[in-house]
């Protein structure tokens, strides 16, 4: 496969079982996207959309992720930018930066899920019963 410069958006409520190059595969009911590789290597790339980890922003024809796509995980370890459907380019990272956005993004995820964590039960009983009162 070669590298890819572009990424039209599709809008579907599961992803095919074979991605197809330079497609942006976009699940509201999922709120998830997914692509391949845009190095070519073709390795599914998944990015869950939430306010901790990934945003979409679709102008009606093409589509932005935010943050960048970091695939340290990958053997390929690229990192790309996808702004209004196209992919511009990142630097490598060196281990330590990996490492260090890794923290960070965990951190993040932490933060995020102990704000939006639903209420206790045992919370809601309480504040229901001296309403009763």
């Amino acid at each position: 496969m070669t590298a890819q410069d572009t990424l039209r958006p599709v809008f579907t409520e599961t992803f095919p079982s074979t991605m197809d190059t330079g497609i942006l595969y976009v699940s509201i009911p999922y709120r998830t996207c997914g692509h391949l590789c845009c190095c070519g290597c073709g390795h599914e790339v998944i990015t869950p959309i939430s306010t901790a980890q990934w945003s979409i922003a679709y102008d009606g024809e093409n589509a932005s992720l935010t943050p960048s796509i970091g695939n340290w995980a990958l053997p390929c370890r690229s990192h790309y930018w996808i702004r209004h459907g196209h992919v511009q380019w990142s630097r490598h990272y060196s281990a330590a930066e990996i490492a260090q956005n890794r923290e960070r993004d965990r951190h993040l995820l932490a933060q995020n899920t102990e704000e939006h964590r639903p209420r206790p039960l045992a919370r809601l009983r309480r504040h229901l019963q001296s309403w009763r009162r």
